[in-house]
């Protein structure tokens, strides 16, 4: 498993990625409707575009298994194709951006009960919490942080 920081952030690689993220989404997003998922995706490609850093862990055939995205100390996203899930890819991922990065902070939906016990194991504890998510949709988002 290689990770690094993208630099160029080509057509064909973010297609690569919005492939893995709504692989993720539907594996462990199951308080989403597929109209939501659908809705959603159409915005993927500009945060990709757009968040600061991307992080990518690439499988073997240079494919890309995760990614994360940072944002000021903030992971802002982390989505992990779903064969490569419960194997250590997150893990080494949030590692390595604690490390690089200072990560120190992530917002959670609190209905993805496997990512809020994935960052609870990673040390983060629930700072704040929230009715709603950011577009005003009714799905708790937990603000977590890690000393």
């Amino acid at each position: 498993m290689k990770i690094y920081e993208v630099s160029e952030r080509t057509e064909f690689l973010i297609q690569q990625l919005l492939e893995v993220w709504e692989n993720s989404v539907r594996t462990t997003h199951h308080f989403l409707s597929d109209s939501e998922i659908k809705e959603i995706k159409k915005y993927v490609p500009v945060a990709l575009k757009n968040v600061k850093t991307l992080i990518i862990a690439e499988a073997e055939q240079n494919r890309p298994k995760a990614f994360m995205g940072i944002e000021d100390e903030k992971l802002e996203m982390l989505f992990i194709n779903s064969d490569a899930q419960r194997k250590g890819v997150g893990k080494k991922l949030v590692e390595y951006g604690i490390t690089k990065y200072s990560v120190n902070e992530v917002t959670v939906n609190e209905q993805n009960s496997y990512a809020v016990g994935f960052y609870k194991h990673m040390g983060f504890t629930v700072f704040k919490r929230s009715d709603v998510d950011e577009q005003g949709n009714p799905y708790p988002i937990l603000y977590m942080s890690i000393k």
